[in-house]
């Protein structure tokens, strides 16, 4: 029997334990935390058309490859556990002035000749969908085939497929990966995946998200993903079945996670700004993660050595790219590549002339 160590226990590292141990492999997954960190803070947006920007071209093809994979996705986990993840069917990317509305058109008219399907919206058809959105919304964009779910009900619903399927959890955390016996390894321990793989370009992006719980009066939240732009910096709002996720500040924090009044003081002010109302909610929770980011905003999904795939440096689109991230790591256990992920091959941060990344764990094969 072929054995297997996932070495990250965030919704990834879950994803990839549970289809493995499906087909198969007897895996073992090691974390002393599982569903924490920044897969138990995320948002849960599944916005690659929307979040798309001329000359990303790589990362547009791998985001809308991966939401392809989405509802097939959702549909095995439904079968598995019975839980539904969904929480919004659409996404709509709104501006306040005219800069931001011009951004709205060059994104459309790119990611539309790239073969995909966003709509522009004035004034009043935004107001027709989400009436509640300020009166100083000038346009919007629609995504239709944008959908979001609910993070925290994922993990829970991966873990029980992980239990049901018999993987093994270990509350552990991993010192070296040559201490590891199993046949294969995947390191999917996110922005910490270069404490054990040194070389590897994934680092810390620090960010600090809300949630805020409806009470009665309070205006009713709206049933699709919002997203903004206010001062420059981006907000974003995902409907729970209790009120809504606001999102999120970005910063360049090293691994801490403390939320700050500074954070908390402008993702309200942002959030009041399109969504007036939002001040008569409760302030349920306030958390901070760390996004696994890398230079290219392209994950790291390949071998590092025989022994060792990587499945880390998803940055802000972790829950995005769960089905295809697992796709990839299924077919690299099997000896194959598939097409959809090679862009995200770790290699292609080694110079030419230089040491490929395969060489940063000591003797591991």
């Amino acid at each position: 029997m072929r054995t297997l160590a996932v070495v990250g226990g965030g919704a990834i590292g879950l994803a990839v334990a549970w289809r493995a141990a499906q087909a198969g492999w007897t895996v073992t997954l090691f974390d002393p935390a599982v569903g924490s960190g920044a897969s138990w803070v995320a948002g849960g947006m599944l916005a690659p058309l929307s979040e798309g920007w001329p000359g990303e071209d790589l990362v547009l093809a791998f985001g809308a490859a991966s939401l392809a994979r989405w509802p097939e996705f959702a549909e095995r986990i439904h079968a598995e556990t019975g839980v539904s993840v969904f929480v919004a069917d659409e996404t709509l990317t709104v501006a306040l002035d005219g800069a931001d509305a011009a951004d709205l058109r060059t994104v459309a008219d790119w990611v539309n000749g790239h073969g995909n399907e966003l709509r522009l919206l004035d004034r009043a058809g935004v107001r027709a969908l989400e009436p509640a959105l300020a009166r100083t919304v000038r346009a919007g964009l629609l995504a239709s085939a944008e959908p979001a779910i609910d993070n925290r009900r994922l993990l829970d619903a991966l873990r029980q497929a992980c239990t049901g399927a018999g993987v093994e959890f270990r509350a552990e955390s991993v010192a070296d990966l040559d201490a590891l016996s199993h046949d294969q390894i995947v390191l999917a321990t996110g922005a910490a995946a270069a404490t054990l793989w040194p070389r590897l370009p994934v680092r810390p992006v620090k960010g600090e998200i809300l949630r805020l719980r409806h009470r009665p009066g309070a205006t009713p939240p709206p049933r699709r993903v919002i997203r903004a732009r206010v001062h420059g910096r981006a907000v974003y709002f995902v409907p729970r079945a209790d009120g809504i996720v606001v999102g999120a500040t970005q910063y360049e924090a090293g691994f801490d996670t403390t939320v700050t009044v500074a954070g908390v003081r402008d993702l309200i002010a942002d959030a009041e700004a399109v969504l007036p109302g939002i001040g008569e909610y409760e302030l349920a929770e306030a958390g901070a993660g760390s996004r696994p980011g890398t230079p290219d905003n392209l994950p790291l999904i390949g071998r590092l050595a025989d022994r060792i795939v990587a499945a880390t440096g998803h940055g802000r689109n972790g829950m995005l790219a769960i089905p295809l991230t697992v796709d990839a790591v299924l077919s690299l256990l099997d000896g194959a590549v598939l097409a959809d992920a090679e862009a995200a091959d770790p290699q292609r941060f080694s110079a030419p002339g230089a040491p490929s990344l395969s060489s940063s764990a000591g003797g591991i094969r």
